[in-house]
C-alpha cells in the first residue's frame, strides 16, 4: 500500500471506529439498564436497540446514491452532524419512546456505505481487501474495546453519559474527516454515475446483501439475550468486562489468518467456513446458556467467524460494484445492514420475551443456515492488479 492509501485506509478507520464506538459501548449495557426501569421490558429494549438500524437501513442508499453525485465529504458531515443530535436527545430522554426517537434519529446519520466507498476511491482494487481488512478490524477492535469499556463507563457516567459522550465523538470524527481525511481525485468525485437498477440487478451483489443482513441480525439478537444470560449464570454484570474483552481479543487474533496472508486469498472457502463457525458459535451458545465457561466459548467462536465476516463483506461488495454506481452499491449494502439490525434486535427480544432466550437463537440459527444455502454458489472475486507506472 501506498503512503496516501495507508492515509486513507487509518484516517477513514478512525471516523467509523469514533462513530461506532458509542454505538457498540451500549449493547453490552442497554437491556441491563433498562430493566426494572418504568415503563421498559423487552420488547421495548429490542425496539430502542433496533431503530437504529431501521432508520439506518431507509437511508443508506439516498446518501451513497447522493454521495455519488454531491461529493463523499458533504454527506459525510451531514450524517454525522444528524447522528451527534440524536445522541444528544437520548442523553436527555426520561421515556422508552423518547429514547427510541433520539435512537432513530442516530439512524438518520446513515453514512457507513458512503464511508465505505469513500476508501475505495482512494485506494487501488488490488490492496482493497487489505484497506477494508484495516476498517473492519478497527471496528472489531472497538467492537471489544466499547464492551470491555461499557461497564465500567455505565457505572461512571450512566447510559444517558454514554449516549451524550457518542454524540462528542461524532463531532470529533467530523474535524477527523476535515483535516485527516484525503479528497476524492477528480476520477472518482465527479465521476458518472452508473444505473441504479445495475446494482440492484446484480446477483454477486445480491448473495452479499443477505449475508450482511443475518450477520448483523445475529449479531444484535445475540445481545439481547447474553448479558442478561450471564447474570443469570451467576456473572454480575460489573464483571462482564473481562467476558468481552477475552472472548474479543480471541476472536480477533482467530480471526486474522482469514483476512492476511495466503488463506486471505481464498475469498470463498474462507467466507463459507466463517458462516459455518458463526453457527456453530450458536449451537454451543443454546447448549449452555446457564454456564459462563459455555457463553464464553461460544463468544469466542462468533467473534472469530465474524470478524472475518465482517472485513470480507465490504471488500467484496466494493469489488462487485458497479463502475460509478460505487456508492449506490455500498448504499444498498450498508442499508440491508442496518436492516437486519433492526430485525435482529426486535425480533431478538420479542422471540425472548414471550418464548425464551432459546427460541431468539433458534431464529439466528435458521437465519445463518439460510444465508449459508444462499451463499454457497458465490463466484470468487480476484482482485485486478495495479497497471505498471506509464501503462
Amino acid at each position: 500500500m501506498s503512503a496516501a492509501e495507508l492515509r486513507a485506509s487509518a484516517s477513514l478507520a478512525s471516523v467509523f471506529a469514533l462513530r461506532l464506538f458509542g454505538m457498540f459501548v451500549i449493547l453490552p449495557v442497554f437491556a441491563l439498564w433498562a430493566q426494572g426501569r418504568p415503563g421498559w421490558n423487552l420488547t421495548l429494549v429490542g425496539i430502542a436497540m433496533g431503530a437504529y438500524g431501521l432508520v439506518q437501513g431507509c437511508l443508506q442508499i439516498p446518501f451513497g446514491w447522493l454521495s455519488d453525485r454531491r461529493g463523499r465529504k458533504p454527506i459525510i458531515y451531514v450524517g454525522l452532524a444528524i447522528m451527534a443530535g440524536g445522541s444528544f436527545l437520548c442523553a436527555v430522554a426520561d421515556s422508552p419512546w423518547m429514547v427510541i426517537l433520539g435512537r432513530a434519529l442516530q439512524g438518520a446519520g446513515a453514512i457507513s456505505g458512503t464511508v465505505i466507498a469513500f476508501a475505495a476511491d482512494l485506494t487501488h482494487e488490488s490492496q482493497r481487501t487489505k484497506v477494508m481488512a484495516i476498517i473492519g478490524s478497527t471496528i472489531g477492535a472497538m467492537f471489544g474495546l466499547s464492551f470491555v469499556l461499557g461497564p465500567f463507563l455505565a457505572r461512571g457516567i450512566g447510559v444517558p453519559g454514554i449516549f451524550a459522550l457518542t454524540g462528542v465523538l461524532c463531532i470529533v470524527a467530523m474535524a477527523v474527516v476535515r483535516f485527516a481525511v484525503p479528497d476524492a481525485p477528480p476520477s472518482t468525485a465527479g465521476a458518472a454515475p452508473a444505473s441504479f437498477g445495475s446494482v440492484l440487478r446484480d446477483g454477486e451483489l445480491a448473495r452479499l446483501n443477505v449475508g450482511i443482513f443475518a450477520l448483523h441480525a445475529v449479531l444484535m439478537a445475540m445481545f439481547v439475550v447474553v448479558p442478561v444470560a450471564l447474570v443469570r449464570a451467576g456473572l454480575p454484570a460489573a464483571d462482564h468486562w473481562w467476558v468481552y474483552l477475552s472472548t474479543v481479543t480471541a476472536g480477533f487474533l482467530l480471526m486474522l489468518p482469514g483476512v492476511v496472508g495466503p488463506l486471505a486469498l481464498r475469498d470463498r472457502a474462507v467466507f463459507l467456513a466463517s458462516i459455518v463457525i458463526v453457527g456453530i458459535s450458536l449451537g454451543v451458545l443454546a447448549a449452555g446458556l446457564d454456564r459462563v465457561g459455555a457463553i464464553v466459548a461460544a463468544l469466542v467462536i462468533f467473534f472469530a467467524g465474524f470478524n472475518v465476516l465482517e472485513a470480507k463483506l465490504p471488500a467484496l461488495v466494493s469489488r462487485a460494484a458497479p463502475r460509478g454506481a460505487r456508492g449506490a452499491a455500498t448504499g444498498v449494502y450498508s442499508s440491508v445492514q442496518f436492516l437486519g439490525t433492526f430485525a435482529g434486535a426486535a425480533a431478538g427480544g420479542a422471540l425472548a420475551q414471550h418464548f425464551g432466550p432459546g427460541s431468539a437463537l433458534a431464529g439466528c440459527l435458521v437465519a445463518v443456515v439460510a444465508w449459508l444455502a444462499v451463499a454457497w454458489g458465490m463466484s470468487p472475486l480476484v482482485p485486478t492488479p495495479p497497471r505498471a507506472a506509464g501503462n
